[in-house]
């Protein structure tokens, strides 16, 4: 038994090695590379990418995962052990239907995909990025020919993202947190305080946004040995190693608040990255996160539930007070706490309230089942849409750039995705609300500046265990159920309901 098993963790510590490569040459794409190195990083994503699935596919990997899960082998195999072979097995029975051409294909389509859409975002010329996104969505239905999971196309490209979850699942949840938040969105247009607000002229030069951003980190326990931030068009997390996870924010927003969330969000994303499983299981399939959706909770959770709560500024607004005094001088903390949380249906998802930010994530999920069971072209996508952000939130963009060219992710053939950052939110209601009502000094404990105690929450409840369970699984064990939007509604009704005295 000794053969195979060295075998098997010798191969994985060196894709999770290809997998760092991998992600420091997508990070400088997105931060510090000129613009004309494109083509040849496509050569080079391309290479690592089809060198990592031929070593995941390989008959010997294969032939030694099989003999390894045999059953009087298995048996005999101690925890951790079982673990990572049950885990590798399902992840390379997976690979192995998918050829490396299409990998290699795939790679070099997607990374000269991304300049084209930078370009067509920056002139906000959707017909730019036709030619790139039309041939991604044809390489996305061939993948899902590949795997060919039960029932329609989208459960295959949903469940690379979140494992086991579908689209009736999805639709069943996403339609009642449609209804419920147009519903609570409604109620707030009619009220008071909503005809009341009005903009506050806020201007914060980079270099201020860049110091509170610092401040918030250091606040949230990031820490700087094993971390750093940059700036990118579209903020990100990406980890090239267990010591060393990249965040990225943009200072140059017309909100100067969106660096201040954007961080603390990707701040969240690099404590998971941070506190997945090492020791016994170090280079292993089991030390990662079992879904995106898991992981998106970590971002929401501390964006949202943490940063935006009413504790965090009683904490924080002072900070921010002291840094710019010239800026906040006429703001008490309830006016500051109702601005940070004002409800406005807006163009850009990114930049959305905490209300209506899943119905982007919605009006996406729509869009690709379209996409992806040829319902839809991709040339009608600017015209629909606008139709949908009409329908869902009463606002039309006035160009592409602020419409269906706002985010990234189509560029790197991420369908399936989307429905993950709402998921995301569900599961960080879910948590926040187990967190409380077992530790209810955990507010003030917020109120004091100091999350250590979370922290550890977090670590103990859902960080620790990688990808031995399902997030599924996770989220039952530390909340007693699955999946429950109910619980995010409840959420935001006890919250906006009460900002706008409804």
């Amino acid at each position: 038994m000794k053969e195979p098993l060295d075998f098997i963790y010798k191969e994985q510590k060196e894709l999770s090695t290809f997998g760092g490569i991998a992600a420091l040459l997508g990070w400088d794409q997105m931060t510090y590379m000129p613009p004309m190195g494109a083509s040849d990083r496509s050569e080079q994503t391309a290479l690592i990418s089809r060198l990592s699935h031929e070593k995941v596919i390989s008959d010997k990997l294969w032939k030694h995962i099989e003999n390894l899960s045999k059953s009087k082998n298995f048996e005999n195999l101690p925890p951790k052990d079982k673990a990572v072979v049950t885990r590798l097995k399902k992840d390379v029975e997976k690979a192995r239907m998918i050829p490396s051409s299409f990998v290699e294909r795939m790679v070099k389509t997607t990374t000269l995909a991304y300049p084209a859409w930078q370009e067509a975002r920056e002139k906000s010329n959707f017909k730019i990025f036709i030619p790139y996104l039309e041939k991604i969505v044809e390489l996305e239905k061939e993948y899902c020919g590949y795997i060919n999971l039960p029932g329609p196309r989208y459960n295959t490209l949903v469940d690379d993202y979140e494992e086991g979850m579908t689209v009736d699942k999805l639709k069943k949840e996403f339609k009642y947190l449609k209804t419920q938040i147009i519903d609570i969105l409604e109620k707030i247009k009619t009220s008071r305080l909503f005809k009341k607000q009005h903009e506050i002229d806020l201007k914060f030069p980079i270099e201020k946004q860049r110091e509170i951003c610092n401040i918030v980190i250091e606040t949230m326990l990031l820490p700087k040995d094993k971390s750093r931030i940059d700036m990118s068009t579209h903020p990100f997390t990406t980890s090239m190693g267990y010591n060393d996870v990249r965040i990225t924010t943009n200072y140059e927003r017309k909100n100067p608040l969106f660096s201040f969330f954007s961080t603390a969000h990707e701040a969240g994303h690099a404590l998971y990255e941070l506190g997945v499983p090492r020791d016994e299981f170090k280079y292993t399939v089991i030390s990662d996160s079992p879904s995106l959706g898991l992981h998106e909770s970590q971002s929401r959770f501390w964006e949202n539930m943490i940063c935006r709560s009413k504790h965090f500024w009683n904490y924080f607004y002072p900070i921010f007070k002291r840094k710019s005094p010239d800026q906040l001088k006429d703001l008490d903390i309830d006016i500051w706490y109702r601005y940070v949380n004002s409800v406005k249906p807006s163009f850009i998802r990114v930049e959305a309230d905490e209300l209506t930010y899943c119905l982007h994530v919605i009006l996406r999920f729509e869009l690709e089942n379209s996409l992806i069971d040829d319902k839809i072209k991709v040339s009608e996508l600017p015209e629909i849409w606008n139709n949908k952000m009409d329908e869902i939130l009463g606002i039309i963009p006035k160009n592409d750039k602020d419409g269906v060219l706002q985010d990234m992710h189509w560029s790197g053939g991420n369908f399936g995705y989307f429905p993950t950052y709402a998921i995301g939110s569900i599961y960080s209601s879910q948590l926040f609300k187990k967190l409380t009502d077992e530790n209810p000094s955990i507010l003030s404990n917020i109120e004091k500046g100091d999350f250590r105690n979370i922290i550890i929450w977090l670590r103990e409840n859902v960080h620790k265990y990688g990808r031995m369970m399902t997030a599924d699984e996770i989220i039952k064990n530390a909340c007693g159920e699955g999946l429950n939007a109910k619980v995010f509604v409840n959420y935001l009704k006890n919250k906006y309901y009460n900002l706008y005295d409804i």
